[in-house]
């Protein structure tokens, strides 16, 4: 989900896992041409552009099959856990197609949850971005439909730079003590808005630096996060997270939209946001007074590898509806829908040619539309990433180190550990 999201952002979806079924329902080998057509779409902090475009997807839908109607219901993020875990259990309770997040993907499907989706004779499919199709696969088949892409860059407060007579940091290395010269100057400002729980905005210095989450073994993963260049990364992220930038009494227990709103509200001179924040940034305080750049890698010119985040959409395995589930997601899914889902959102599309197009019509795409050419990365593909992502290894890495509960090497160790044991479970 975006955010996170997945794992997370301000009127988004958070792209985070949750514990993996451990049985899914069977095919029921029925195919209905009528009825009711289920759908779960995940709410927003402001659902009425989503609801809107929704709505008319559906109407087309419906019209477009006679005897058919849409049932769309908007669940909460935070228990989708729950819900999930009695629809996998329980066709009767389950949807035909569903919203859910990339970093969700292996878990459901392991559990059993979604049915793997045949794109070939579906014309859009040819322009999905590579990349982005990636992260709707378990094992080269397909599950989900990217339905928009979440790419994060820096924003900063343009204001504020004219002001002081800085430039955007052109390297990791330069935002720690470009945050620290903003304080300085501004005491009623945070240098950088770094949370310790917004693990999205940390992962891209550890990949700028080399390091990575885990690295596949065989069939299992084995947790990096405790490498040298992983370090690296860990500690240029937490020395943000500092009484002169950012202080962790304000900072430590901040996620993705705590972080975002910090700058929204005018209290940040940079953070880290999502193509997914724009509008609401515009809608704040910060607006006509920011600007973006990509987060910049370990040398001048270089970008941070993102974390591609992102939501899809799927047919459940149990649906009885396959046909008409299938042909909804292409819909809904479809280039003609999301470049109204971007319209109303502001939503990344995932389609090449429609990213270009909307690209060209809107300048301000450009640092995220760079981020992602440069290059992404994405979580551990297993469903152990949920008990992982459950049990906040990462986050409470970044949190104990930033509050100086523990040191570096052993938060790091420590982290280390719980993952191997989760991959190996």
């Amino acid at each position: 989900m975006r955010f996170a999201v997945a794992v997370a952002a301000v009127g988004v979806a958070v792209l985070a896992g949750c514990a993996p079924v451990q049985s899914g329902p069977t095919s029921s080998g029925t195919d209905e041409q009528t009825g009711q057509l289920r759908v779960w779409l995940f709410d927003e902090v402001n659902r009425g552009p989503k609801e809107a475009v929704v709505k008319e997807a559906v109407t087309e839908f419906q019209n477009a099959h006679q005897g058919v109607t849409v049932d769309v219901q908007y669940i909460q993020v935070q228990t989708r856990a729950e819900r999930f875990k009695a629809a996998f259990s329980d066709p009767k309770s389950a949807p035909d197609v569903a919203e859910f997040g990339n970093t969700d993907l292996a878990g459901y499907v392991a559990g059993g949850g979604f049915a793997d989706l045949d794109l070939a004779k579906w014309g859009d499919a040819k322009d999905l971005l590579p990349a982005v199709l990636d992260t709707g696969k378990v094992d080269g088949k397909v599950y989900g439909v990217p339905w928009y892409v979440g790419i994060r860059a820096l924003y900063y407060r343009t204001d504020v730079f004219t002001e002081l007579g800085l430039k955007p940091p052109t390297t990791l290395d330069e935002i720690a003590p470009l945050a620290r010269r903003i304080r300085a100057a501004k005491p009623d400002l945070l240098g950088i808005s770094a949370g310790g729980k917004y693990t999205y905005a940390a992962m891209p210095f550890v990949w700028a630096n080399g390091g990575d989450i885990a690295r596949k073994d065989g069939a299992k993963y084995v947790a990096t996060i405790d490498g040298a260049e992983a370090k690296a990364g860990l500690k240029q992220y937490t020395e943000l997270i500092a009484d002169d930038i950012c202080p962790p009494a304000q900072c430590a227990g901040n996620g993705g939209d705590a972080s975002v709103e910090a700058f929204r509200a005018g209290k940040a001179a940079m953070v880290v946001g999502g193509d997914f924040n724009r509008k609401s940034v515009d809608a704040s305080s910060a607006a006509g007074k920011y600007g973006v750049v990509p987060l910049p890698g370990r040398t001048s010119g270089s970008i941070a590898p993102a974390f591609s985040g992102g939501n899809l959409l799927g047919v459940m395995k149990g649906s009885e509806r396959k046909t008409l589930a299938n042909q909804f997601v292409q819909l809904l899914g479809g280039k003609d829908y999301q470049r109204k889902m971007f319209e109303a959102m502001g939503n990344l599309p995932t389609f090449g040619d429609v990213q270009n197009e909307v690209a060209k019509a809107n300048p301000v795409l450009d640092p995220f539309i760079k981020t992602l050419n440069a290059g992404t990365k994405f979580v551990p593909v297993t469903p152990n990433w949920a008990k992982i992502d459950a049990q906040a290894v990462l986050p409470t890495l970044l949190q104990e180190v930033a509050t100086k509960a523990s040191d570096l090497d052993t938060a790091a160790k420590k982290a280390s550990d719980a993952m191997n044991s989760a991959f190996g479970s």
